[in-house]
């Protein structure tokens, strides 16, 4: 199985005491999202997890921890940075503080395991085309030998992203077609590979991939293992990534991303953090005594040889 820690909220910025609990004692409990008196038990001891993927906006709480994670699991990190301000991130480092972070993280895991997110791409009055071209060359220009690759996607404009941010500004076919010639000249200036992520079309055209984020090849790759022949079913429409399951709960994460899509409001974030417990195995609150808990059936994905040189 692989365990994703990053995709429902930011484990790694806010939550990193937690997680390392839970590396630890070897289990965690995940809340249904749509039953949260429903929970599922996932084992993380390493006979069961194939691989960790992390997503942040900020590696440093976990920095000092990350060689004693890559010792016992396989990881790949993803690691967002935007030309957002604190006006639309309002918790976010900057950009420059975002790069420094980056190179630190890079040093530890290298660059293999490394990939830069630069999503989602939406405008507004202030962050036009031009802005986002400019902030992505000065961004690539700094990490583009530090990383594998550079995935970006299209804000996807759900109920709740033109209510928290109403002054978005539509993308045209116009639009998109300025910024992927825009990424692709200045990905293909850095020799840096550009892919897209869950945008539903082949921007082929562009030079640029279309392929999942986490995929299995990119895993063999960087860390060495051989999976068997599985479908890439991904988690949304359009998502080509190997299957995997999410530790965390949606409404926590304290980043203040207007465009969240994980977050229906901000305010609702900094209520759940205040019940978070370090030493709970569930991310928010605790295990009460009318939660059903049920056993994960975690299947590997590796092939059988590997399956058993893991074991040793």
């Amino acid at each position: 199985m692989i365990i994703n820690v990053g995709g429902r909220t930011d484990i790694v910025n806010y939550y990193t005491p937690w997680l390392l609990n839970r590396l630890k004692e070897g289990f965690v409990l995940v809340r249904n999202p749509y039953n949260p008196k429903q929970l599922t038990r996932y084992s993380l001891e390493r006979n069961k997890v194939d691989a960790i993927i992390f997503c942040s906006k900020n590696y440093q709480p976990i920095l000092k921890d990350m060689h004693s994670i890559m010792e016992k699991y396989p990881i790949y990190c993803h690691y967002t940075i935007t030309c957002y301000e604190d006006d639309v991130e309002t918790k976010v480092p900057s950009i420059n503080d975002s790069i420094t972070v980056l190179n630190d993280l890079c040093e530890i895991v290298g660059s293999q395991k490394l990939s830069w997110r630069y999503d989602p791409i939406l405008l507004t009055d202030k962050y036009t085309v031009d802005y986002h071209l400019e902030s992505f060359d000065h961004i690539a220009s700094c990490i583009h030998d530090k990383v594998s690759s550079c995935i970006f996607s299209f804000v996807d404009m759900y109920r709740k992203v033109y209510r928290n941010m109403p002054e978005i500004i539509q993308l045209t076919d116009e639009d998109k077609k300025e910024l992927l010639t825009g990424l692709s000249n200045i990905a293909r200036k850095y020799d840096m590979p550009l892919q897209s992520c869950a945008v539903g079309n082949e921007y082929s055209e562009y030079g640029i991939l279309n392929s999942g984020c986490i995929t299995s090849n990119i895993l063999e790759k960087s860390n060495d293992l051989s999976f068997k022949n599985i479908g890439h079913t991904g988690c949304r429409n359009g998502c080509k990534c190997i299957p995997w399951r999410d530790i965390g709960e949606y409404d926590t994460c304290l980043n203040g991303c207007k465009y969240c899509y994980a977050n229906r409001r901000s305010d609702i974030a900094g209520i759940k953090h205040r019940k978070h417990d370090p030493n709970s195995p569930v991310l928010i609150g605790k295990v009460e005594k009318d939660d059903k808990i049920n056993n994960a059936k975690q299947a590997s994905f590796l092939k059988v040889d590997y399956q058993q040189q893991r074991l040793f």
